[in-house]
């Protein structure tokens, strides 16, 4: 307790200190602690520490900077770090190790730290490398390339650099958002409520609490073929997931799946992301009470699910019979991961959140590519050949060749998704992807069909179309029954109301969705992009 106490004294008067500075009439400064107060905080108990950290730190605070590249002494770099504000760095090439290509050095000299105490994290990337450091001391540092990996890199290296990223927030900034984001994929209270707040506070999510029961009592014969579901997870892996996502796409719904009923009148969920026996996500068509039960009684992500019926002229135009086809070809087929993050990136700058750039993204990849090769060639690999028109080229490889042909891998990621692209494993749909190609087969994007790639629909963009019913009075007698906020759609599970921004308000056109930007919090989309 004694210690405790000394420690809240000490930030008690650091904090004085700092109050003095800034409202002193007879402060003529510059005057500099020998370390500032965020620098100790690591030294407070935890239970004292997490209110001081929850105001200033977020999860957002994990993805660093993109500084600049080097390539050679005359191509020189300077910038303002998160520690030290004077800073500097080159690349060296030498022949080190007597290898054809050789390797290199990159020099960062660092100085005029903000305090004694302070440190800079930083990542170096190349497509073949990626690697970290950390500067305490204000003086020349290095980081040693041994050995370029070929002629690809050494080419690389010399006219586009080694790409440098600082970590913003420090070494405590960092370990607070790494505390953020943990939570956000544990199945616990504490998670749930660290999605929530997430999306309240980079979305603008409100999360207000609907009366209970938290469930509709559904009378089946008011689904039609071609209802869509949307589903929100807010906790455990998937609901850690889905809020990232939701942050970067601006989708309130992280999940989605589509109601069909057959010949006799049964009523069925066609879902893709469906987890079989043996954990894949595969693609499913399932008895309407099978899934149903297992959302209400199992699914622990505690998702939020709401039905959008279809407009009656929709429905009447939808072609049930090609619908089931469709969804029966696709049956037991692998869910759709090749082209997932591409319906997220449309255009080379707008679909970042500050400060995720393309440049962020790459090295992310590389760093995936490098301790999970697999998942990597399903998650992007094949994507990218298909744009660039190769075959089996890794992910060094392809920014290489993108490099080469003069565009850039920003470009690359940007071009559209073809929904007639043939991957390794077949047709590759996304949850949302599934649906909406469904609803072509059906004839709903006729007469434009063959100018929509549905592959590059959000969530979001899903439900946005103006394809479900605009007439609250022609919604089933139980939808929001016990709610007094009546919604526009049939929230039928969660505790939560349902936000669905924008809903039921876009008519298709040609190449709809190939170029919109979507920055938070406001995600503003130009018209036709």
């Amino acid at each position: 307790m004694t210690t405790r106490f000394l420690l809240l004294l000490l930030l008690f008067f650091l904090l004085s200190l700092s109050f003095f500075h800034l409202y002193s009439k007879d402060w003529d400064g510059p005057w500099k602690l020998p370390f500032r107060t965020s620098d100790i905080l690591p030294l407070i108990p935890f239970s004292a520490l997490r209110p001081i950290l929850s105001s200033v730190y977020s999860a957002v605070d994990l993805l660093p900077t993109f500084v600049g590249s080097v390539s050679s002494p005359e191509n020189s770099l300077e910038w303002k770090g998160a520690c030290f504000y004077n800073n500097s760095a080159w690349m060296e090439f030498h022949n080190k190790s007597k290898s054809p290509y050789g390797g290199g050095t990159l020099h960062l000299k660092v100085s005029n730290a903000h305090s004694w105490t302070c440190l800079d994290l930083y990542a170096f990337a190349t497509p073949f490398h990626l690697t970290w450091d950390y500067y305490f001391l204000s003086r020349e540092h290095t980081i040693e390339f041994h050995e370029w990996e070929g002629e690809a890199e050494y080419e690389y290296v010399k006219h586009h650099g080694v790409s440098i990223f600082l970590m913003k927030s420090g070494m405590l900034g960092t370990l607070r958002a790494l505390w953020d984001v943990f939570p956000l994929f544990t199945n616990t209270g504490w998670g749930e409520n660290s999605n929530v707040n997430f999306l309240k506070k980079h979305m603008g999510a409100k999360f207000e609490e609907r009366p209970e029961p938290w469930f509709s009592t559904i009378n089946v014969d008011d689904i039609h073929s071609g209802d869509f579901l949307v589903l929100s997870k807010i906790r455990g892996r998937w609901g850690g997931f889905e809020t990232l996502e939701k942050w970067v796409t601006g989708a309130y719904g992280g999940h989605s799946a589509v109601c069909l009923k057959d010949s006799d009148g049964k009523l069925w969920v066609a879902e893709s992301g469906h987890a079989n026996d043996k954990g894949e996500d595969i693609i499913a068509i399932l008895p309407w009470e099978e899934w149903w039960s297992f959302e209400l009684n199992k699914d622990d992500s505690d998702p939020h699910i709401a039905l959008l019926p279809l407009h009656p002229n929709l429905r009447a135009k939808f072609n049930n019979s090609a619908a089931w086809e469709y969804a029966r070809s696709l049956d037991g087929k692998p869910y759709g991961y090749h082209n997932m993050i591409f319906s997220w990136i449309d255009t080379t700058s707008g679909n970042y959140p500050p400060p995720l750039d393309a440049q962020l993204v790459a090295s992310g990849m590389i760093l995936w590519s490098k301790v999970m090769p697999d998942y990597a060639a399903n998650l992007w690999n094949e994507a990218l050949n298909k744009r660039l028109g190769t075959e089996d080229l890794d992910l060094p490889d392809i920014i290489v060749e993108t490099e080469q042909r003069g565009s850039s891998f920003a470009k690359l990621l940007a071009m559209p998704e073809q929904d007639d692209w043939i991957y390794s494993d077949g047709s590759s749909t996304s949850c949302v992807a599934f649906i909406l190609q469904m609803y072509k087969h059906a004839g709903l994007f006729d007469p434009i069909s063959t100018s929509i790639q549905v592959t590059e629909f959000t969530i979001k963009d899903a439900y946005t179309l103006n394809f479900f019913e605009n007439n609250s009075s022609r919604l089933p007698e139980w939808c929001n029954k016990e709610d007094s906020v009546k919604l526009p759609f049939c929230q039928i599970k969660g505790k939560y109301r349902m936000e669905l921004p924008d809903y039921n308000t876009i008519q298709p056109y040609p190449h709809m969705n190939e170029k919109c930007p979507s920055l938070p919090p406001n995600y503003d989309r130009p018209i036709y992009c």
